[in-house]
């Protein structure tokens, strides 16, 4: 085979080679995943597989981008690249060819959380919307129906939301909406229900990868095998030491358990790291140990011992961020690019004091995971304006610009057009292209009806502009439509007209890199972004541990190494969890890294007096009497499974021997299970 695998190492080239039967690579932090991946997928082509029978999955744009181009630059030819992609993408492009099998047109849009808040908050609930869509979204990934939920239900608030997850599905179905989660639950829907077209689709893609695996949940495993089900060759990737999205439904059975649940499963571990200094290594594989739910593995350092890990000790948060500060304006000024300097914190809170010492010492830096740039009212006005453009049935969308700019169109005009076009059985802007200027005048008045007919002609226009030549579209956009004007009339308007000049170039930048695209493609791409996918590389970046998973970085600073603040306890904590944080945060360290902890710190209102983290004493830093032991997996109030007597809740947690002892009430009968004997629900 082609020289591509000189560049490998001994488990890494096994990991590539390995071809046929389920396949789990257990790989580390830093230890060449990306590249294994990669060559995994030339080295399947360059043996004559079909690419198009080979299917990979992701869970952002970024990596899946960043694969593809990687792989394809180690192989001669190929008719066409396989399909690789995030799994939402896949359920997006599988939609379009087969949500007709549900009876819906394949015109759909795509809302995002902001969306999905905005429709909740029409049904008139004092729940909070935020709390409705998460409860929604937990319903979906477990596959209830609104039906189902309804049923169940025994709290008020409970069956508020169940009524609520009723009437929001059927708004969704009305105006042919989907939202992200609809991405994975519709086709797997399709595909459970005919099972003649799942077996095509599994015989299609013969050879199935998943790129970090510990972060599926359980929808997602049950998609994965739909298209697994004429055949067993599925390679998974992930790291279960960097399982850390639990609290989002991410299911690490999903990769502790693969061995078993798959027979014959082969487990080849990554464990040379490519990236950190030994001493930043002892430290992540010294935290991790003390995990117990985990397959096992060590990191081994490719690189030098390098500086030891540095314990930062403040009196309180004002003084933490006053020397890190110091420290980055020093980093910088020996010559090393703001873009390797990274602080991570566990709670967002913590980034104020971060924020302003930065601020005082004049260093450029970037908050990741503040208010997300497509989340921005300006440029959520533009989105909806586009999809308009694209799919004149998209009433979504007219109803959040048909008066941006204003244009003396309020909510009464619009429910008038909105009655009058139910009845015709069209859409608003169907009745607006079709109606006459005096059935329109006798409808909304003299006034609105010219408005109105200019409006719909600015649209038209618009809509030729998008089918005939995407090159010149954003600037007859912006010229007819004349958001950038509006919004620079605003207390804000700077801000606002340089967040509309960013997304402006970033369309130009689409169009220029994919010529033959069309609006639509670009609208879908927008709707698949995430949070990772728009890092620069121009600032020092400060963002929580879970927004920099994937991430690295020569110079790393974590604040608050405090117990409460990292790792959080209390009730609903999961200690491996936040263990497995630990770890990835460490891990995001090349060269030097630096734990910060304070004696005191001012949080919601008041200063707390803190202990410094355990997580310090567990990775070997710092020397402590207390003998650390390892922690049962489960914890008061867990809802646990057992083969013989069913589903229980814990009630207490005690140490037998090296095992865990669970007392365990089982609808009334009490019992005292070892830990193993039973399986969270």
């Amino acid at each position: 085979m082609r020289n591509f695998l000189d560049e490998l190492n001994e488990a890494q080239r096994e990991a590539v080679t390995t071809i046929d039967g389920p396949l789990l690579i257990l790989a580390g932090a830093g230890s060449g995943k990306t590249k294994t991946i990669t060559t995994r997928l030339a080295y399947l082509i360059d043996l004559g597989i079909d690419p198009a029978s080979i299917l990979t999955l992701t869970f952002t744009n970024k990596a899946a981008k960043e694969m593809q181009q990687r792989a394809l630059q180690m192989i001669e030819h190929t008719p066409y690249p396989p399909l690789l992609c995030t799994f939402h993408k896949f359920g997006l492009l599988f939609l379009k060819f087969h949500i007709s099998r549900l009876g819906r047109d394949n015109n759909f849009v795509i809302i995002d959380t902001d969306d999905k808040k905005r429709i909740l908050k029409a049904f008139k609930s004092d729940l909070p919307a935020s709390l409705i869509a998460s409860e929604i979204s937990k319903y979906k990934n477990s596959l209830i129906t609104p039906q189902e939920a309804i049923a169940a239900a025994r709290l008020p608030n409970f069956k508020t939301i169940a009524n609520i997850y009723k009437e929001y599905e059927e708004y969704l179905l009305e105006n042919n909406l989907v939202d992200f989660d609809d991405l994975l639950v519709l086709p797997y829907k399709i595909l459970e229900n005919d099972p003649l077209l799942c077996e095509q689709i599994s015989q299609k893609y013969q050879y199935i990868m998943v790129d970090e695996f510990q972060d599926t949940n359980e929808l997602q495993y049950r998609l994965l095998q739909k298209l697994c089900s004429t055949h067993n060759n599925l390679c998974v990737v992930g790291d279960d030491d960097q399982s850390i999205y639990g609290w989002r439904g991410a299911n690490i059975k999903n990769i502790l358990e693969f061995p078993k649940k798959l027979p014959n499963a082969k487990v080849i571990k990554l464990e040379k790291n490519y990236r950190s200094s030994q001493k930043i290594l002892e430290a992540a594989n010294n935290l991790i140990a003390h995990n117990r739910s985990r397959l096992g593995k060590k990191l081994e350092a490719t690189l030098e011992r390098g500086k030891e890990v540095k314990v930062l000790q403040c009196s309180d948060e004002q003084e933490e961020a006053r020397l890190i500060a110091k420290r980055v304006k020093e980093l910088i000024k020996e010559g090393v690019k703001a873009s390797e300097i990274a602080v991570l914190f566990r709670i967002n809170a913590l980034s104020r004091s971060i924020e302003e010492a930065l601020n005082r010492a004049g260093i450029h830096f970037k908050l990741v995971g503040a208010i997300r740039f497509y989340e921005r009212a300006e440029i959520k006005d533009i989105i909806s304006y586009l999809r308009i453009i694209a799919n004149s049935q998209d009433e979504f969308s007219l109803k959040r610009v048909i008066n941006k700019p204003k244009r003396g169109i309020g909510k009464a005009t619009y429910e008038k057009l909105h009655t009058a076009a139910k009845e015709r059985h069209i859409s608003i802007l169907a009745l607006l292209q079709t109606i006459s200027y005096k059935e329109l005048s006798k409808l909304v008045g003299a006034k609105n009806a010219k408005t109105l007919q200019d409006f719909i002609q600015k649209l038209q226009y618009l809509q030729d502009k998008a089918q005939n030549s995407l090159d010149t579209f954003i600037d007859a956009f912006e010229e007819t439509i004349a958001l950038r004007k509006h919004y620079a009339s605003l207390p804000d308007g700077y801000e606002r007209v340089a967040n509309i000049d960013e997304f402006y170039g970033m369309f130009r930048e689409f169009v220029k890199e994919n010529p033959k695209s069309s609006l639509d493609d670009f609208i879908n791409e927008l709707s698949l972004e995430s949070e990772q996918d728009q890092i620069g590389n121009e600032a020092v970046s400060i963002m929580s541990v879970h927004a920099s998973k994937g991430l690295e970085f020569e110079h790393l600073f974590v604040i608050g190494l405090e117990e409460g603040f990292f790792p959080l306890t209390g009730d609903g904590c999961d200690i491996e969890e936040e263990r497995r944080l630990g770890y990835v945060a460490i891990t995001r360290a090349k060269k030097e890294l630096t734990l910060s902890y304070v004696k005191s710190r001012f949080y919601r209102g008041r200063r707390a007096y803190l202990e410094k983290s355990r997580f310090l004493g567990e990775a070997g830093l710092i020397p402590t009497s207390i003998k650390i032991e390892k922690r049962a997996s489960f914890k008061k109030g867990d809802l646990v499974k057992h083969k013989l007597f069913g589903i229980g809740r814990v009630l207490g947690v005690s140490k037998a021997g090296r095992e865990f002892k669970l007392t365990i009430n089982f609808g009334g009968n009490k019992k005292e299970i070892l830990a193993s004997f039973v399986e969270r629900v």
